[in-house]
């Protein structure tokens, strides 16, 4: 293993590349695991997320979003995802991109000042109220859809979709992208693995960055290429954009039991969220 401080352009993207799909084959052993997400049908988990995502954008009180994110917290445990994992996909990179959007906020909004940092500089309670309701919507939004993602197989979240009435070829789309971008994935290792066991030495970091710029070029092509090809190959075996799955949806008692509670807690958040 480099060193994390000798590590070039290269050895750090195809640290990366490698990551990312030994991540995708860890999702999909946790949507195989016995669980209790992974024993309901797909459509009752979709609209059952779709709800509470409703509940959490329309509340009005930092109490109930917080019981909804350690409702998500219960059912990650109950379905076998690691508790570690999910908290750190969630909260790792959040705080940088919604950051940006809440930092501003923390000082221009009108309010009793909290704490003074400079002369004209504060952050004002309502701000930091603000704030904390941004974070936590994203945070707890963001984690019932991996939770959603991470408990259901890609092919069969698909299929489940078209119970929210989306377009067959946007759910087409989204699974062909999905696989071809781990085609991708795949390809670039090995574009990767192929110029490192080939170079003698250490290269220069300009020459390693042109390297990147025509490797990105040559995936470019590639996929361009292979989207043709896809896409001819699908019409001469009679394209149909209806998604299938070898197993058919069939809904049981406890579908309907864990379909039925899930709605009713989406509710009460409502309406408990917008009297609080």
């Amino acid at each position: 293993m480099f060193n994390r401080k000798r590590r070039g352009v290269i050895e750090r993207t195809l640290a990366g590349i490698s990551e990312a799909l030994e991540n995708t084959l860890f999702t999909e052993d946790i949507a195989r695991r016995p669980g209790l997400l992974q024993g309901l049908d797909a459509r009752v988990k979709v609209v059952a997320v779709v709800a509470l995502l409703v509940a959490v954008s329309l509340s009005h009180s930092l109490a109930v979003i917080a019981g909804l994110y350690l409702f998500t917290l219960f059912l990650a445990w109950r379905s076998q995802v690691p508790l570690g994992f999910f908290v750190r996909r969630v909260w790792l990179f959040l705080p940088f991109f919604t950051g940006i959007v809440v930092l501003p906020v923390l000082f221009i909004t009108p309010g009793p000042p909290l704490l003074t940092l400079l002369p004209g500089l504060s952050v004002t309670r309502t701000g930091l109220q603000a704030a904390l309701f941004l974070l936590l919507r994203v945070g707890t939004s963001v984690s019932y859809a991996i939770l959603l993602i991470l408990t259901t197989p890609w092919a069969t979240l698909l299929k489940a979709l078209s119970v929210l009435r989306v377009p067959d070829a946007v759910i087409v789309v989204l699974g062909m992208t999905h696989r071809y971008i781990f085609l991708l994935l795949h390809t670039a290792n090995e574009m990767f693995l192929a110029r490192q066991s080939r170079v003698v030495g250490r290269a220069s970091p300009a020459d390693q960055r042109r390297w990147i710029a025509a490797t990105i070029g040559v995936l470019l092509g590639k996929s361009f290429h292979l989207s043709n090809e896809v896409y001819l190959a699908m019409l001469a075996r009679g394209l149909r954009s209806t998604p299938r799955t070898l197993e058919p949806f069939r809904l049981r008692q406890r579908d309907w039991a864990w379909g039925s509670a899930l709605l009713a807690l989406a509710l009460a958040a409502i309406v408990i969220g917008r009297t609080a």
